[in-house]
């Protein structure tokens, strides 16, 4: 049997301690496919969200996520936040809370982890054309063409 993440039960002290002290319960959210916010509100992927009693209707937080209903320019809206998605829950008047980590989209994080950036490409590149044009310098060798080429 796997362990459980603590995340669903962090944000739920959280919003219940919010709620013990007076404060305001605010939920920040990394936007991926599986989210359902309003999208007009997200920057730069993120949105963070008022989950206080008095903005939200039908709260509900379990293992899975964050759902509730909210009014977004006078609009009632849906909201559904899967828990792999919740960036972090703080406090509106005292930044008191936690933050998670968000695991990008598997193919993603394999493919910026085994890309290399373009500096290395670049310089890689400058050091085989400094080498083939020193090449015949050295005597018998002819110069090597070189073997990475930038592609833009």
């Amino acid at each position: 049997m796997s362990e459980q993440s603590a995340k669903p039960y962090l944000v739920r002290a959280i919003c219940e301690w919010c709620a013990d002290n007076g404060h305001t319960p605010y939920l920040a959210v990394k936007v991926n496919a599986e989210t359902r916010v309003p999208m007009a509100y997200v920057k730069n992927g993120e949105i963070v969200l008022n989950i206080g009693a008095s903005a939200t209707r039908r709260l509900t937080i379990d293992n899975d996520g964050v759902r509730f209903s909210a009014r977004f320019s006078g609009t009632s809206q849906e909201v559904a936040v899967p828990m792999t998605a919740v960036a972090g829950i703080f406090a509106k008047e005292t930044g008191y809370g936690f933050a998670f980590t968000v695991s990008q989209n598997p193919a993603a994080s394999l493919a910026a982890a085994t890309a290399p950036p373009e500096s290395d490409i670049e310089s890689a590149l400058e050091a085989d054309l400094k080498e083939a044009k020193e090449a015949p310098n050295r005597g018998k060798r002819k110069p090597r063409a070189p073997h990475l080429q930038v592609i833009k």
